[in-house]
């Protein structure tokens, strides 16, 4: 094991997560954005939209994310629409993470039970003030777990981004590999660098699924 290798190129595994975090961070934003629209869209049954909306679930879910990525970056040029490779990325990640969000948030608004909806119509409340104040804060409770799951796995995802010559920590540690062969090293880093990443944030997020269960029963 080279020390000397990793301490001199882990300033670059810095770099490409910062990186990482900046395309993942939009790309997740937007996802939660087209998640609620588009989970409203299908919880109000809303004629044709819906239908849209259930069509690009069915698209995004059963496309893999660097074919995705691939159809931007290469396809559209040939028809002469060129975009840089880091809005690839996040057009790529919302458009993937965009389904997920809208099944996680339409699943958590449909565990609301009727009763609590026509409870809160009884008693003269308009259909929006019973979505602010009765519905949705219950479904954002339900949808945590989801939601939590689905920011983990778009942040892993992140990894194909190299493929379209975006400098993310895959590309890192395979340009070393390639380069000074030392790949027992920069795997090494590879995979701090994704647990240093990724495990802050999945507890974060488990804190805050506790806490919101507490306040909601009370324990």
């Amino acid at each position: 094991m080279d020390y000397n290798f990793i301490i001199k190129y882990a300033p670059e595994y810095f770099k490409a997560a910062i990186l990482m975090l900046y395309i993942g961070g939009i790309g997740i934003i937007l996802s939660i954005l087209v998640g609620i629209i588009g989970s409203w869209i299908q919880y109000e049954k809303i004629p044709v939209l819906e239908k849209i909306v259930s069509c690009y679930v069915e698209l995004s879910r059963n496309t893999p994310l660097l074919v995705q990525l691939f159809f931007l970056y290469f396809g559209l040029p040939k028809i002469g629409i060129k975009i840089s490779s880091e809005l690839c990325g996040v057009i790529g990640l919302t458009f993937l993470g965009g389904s997920y969000m809208i099944e996680a948030f339409r699943s958590s608004l449909e565990s609301i039970n009727i009763i609590q909806k026509e409870s809160a119509l009884s008693l003269g409340m308009s259909k929006y003030k019973m979505m602010r104040y009765v519905i949705i804060p219950q479904a954002f409770i339900t949808a945590m777990p989801a939601l939590s799951a689905n920011i983990i796995f778009l942040l892993k995802e992140t990894s194909v981004f190299s493929a379209i010559s975006l400098i993310d920590m895959m590309f890192v540690a395979k340009d070393l590999i390639g380069l000074y062969y030392k790949t027992e090293e920069a795997l090494i880093m590879l995979v701090i660098g994704y647990l240093l990443l990724l495990l802050p944030i999945s507890f974060i997020a488990h804190f805050i699924e506790r806490r919101m269960r507490y306040a909601v029963y009370g324990d």
